[in-house]
């Protein structure tokens, strides 16, 4: 079962308990005289001295939402900054784009490959194939469509901002090299 909040303070050490003796005991005296009291109101009543190592629960329970608040207030801020950087690669990347996309309407061709862990798709036409296999040009995404570039756009966009690379073929890579023995039998 849950702790009650007195418990949870206690055991974070943001408030001492205090024993019995400890706390101030009332008056039982009667008021002196037998006249009611003079004024509005209930009779005031000197405030009770709490110990130094003590906390009441209002201030335990400010502290704690300041302590959120400012919490939330960095993480905001933080978020917001993570998302003005992104902006700002996104206007890089489609400035440098600009008049340097390759992609042909007329395209026979398509060449499916893997980004964000899904197959995409890409068409274009032969010469763009065999230039894409030999790693001449690359393919970015930006907007929701993968656009083919050049080798050196290809490679700016991978210093801007790695992820919207979505395939640059390394033609030093070994061809050969796609997991199944060179001795093996069919």
């Amino acid at each position: 079962m849950a702790d009650s909040l007195r418990d949870q303070l206690l055991k974070s050490g943001i408030v001492k308990q205090v024993r019995d003796e400890q706390r101030p005991k009332p008056s039982s005296q009667p008021p002196r005289g037998n006249r009611p009291p003079q004024g509005k109101g209930k009779p005031q009543r000197p405030p009770t001295r709490r110990d130094q190592g003590e906390m009441d629960l209002a201030k335990a329970y400010a502290i704690r939402a300041q302590t959120e608040a400012a919490e939330r207030k960095r993480a905001d801020q933080e978020a917001a900054e993570q998302a003005r950087l992104r902006r700002e690669r996104k206007a890089k990347i489609q400035k440098l784009l600009e008049g340097q996309v390759l992609n042909k309407a007329e395209a026979d061709h398509v060449r499916h490959f893997e980004y964000g862990g899904k197959i995409r798709r890409v068409h274009i036409d032969a010469e763009q194939l065999a230039a894409l296999n030999e790693g001449r040009l690359g393919i970015v995404q930006q907007g929701g469509r993968y656009l083919l570039v050049s080798q050196a756009i290809a490679e700016q966009v991978r210093a801007i901002d790695p992820q919207q690379l979505a395939l640059l073929v390394d033609p030093q890579a070994a061809i050969d090299d796609d997991g199944v023995p060179d001795d093996l039998m069919w």
